[in-house]
């Protein structure tokens, strides 16, 4: 009996060292925060027109693509595309692709129809979420165009305004 009233005050003296005994307490506030910046990408995929036959003098299409990735809620955004490397050497439309001195004429639009040239300001509404939308670039050449067997090609820039 003697052993286990030593061991019990033995272990409620323990208990009563290890346990801290408060008299008050106090509390803050923590505040937290973060910003998020306004941000966008673009890449884009070529418009690739094939094989331009000018015997038979048909014009030929091409679609490509810009795709835009904003922060979500982004407004007032649009999307420029240069007139191209060869733009200058242009006849008849905006841009032009070349094969060392030789030229082909080409364009591109916002629509199918080929009537809006693509140029500065194609306001592509606000961003709905972070997620990339594409939006189809049209090309077209246009027919009759009398220029020399080669590889022709030209570079265009993208840009996205926001």
């Amino acid at each position: 009996m003697k052993r286990t009233l030593i061991a019990l005050t033995a272990t409620l003296s323990l208990t009563a060292i290890s346990t801290p005994l408060f008299a008050a307490s106090a509390t803050a506030p923590l505040g937290v925060s973060a910003s998020v910046a306004s941000n966008c990408t673009i890449t884009t995929a070529p418009v690739s027109f094939g094989l331009y036959d000018t015997i038979t003098g048909t014009a030929v299409t091409g679609t490509g693509t810009v795709n835009v990735a904003c922060t979500m809620g982004a407004s007032g955004l649009s999307i420029d595309l240069s007139t191209g490397a060869n733009g200058p050497s242009a006849t008849g439309t905006t841009r032009a692709m070349n094969s060392g001195a030789s030229i082909l004429n080409y364009e591109l639009f916002t629509d199918s129809g080929h009537g809006t040239v693509w140029s500065t300001g194609y306001a592509t509404g606000d961003a709905p979420s972070k997620a990339s939308r594409a939006f189809t670039v049209y090309g077209l050449i246009s027919a009759n165009q009398d220029v020399p067997a080669g590889s022709y090609s030209d570079t265009v820039i993208a840009k996205i305004n926001y």
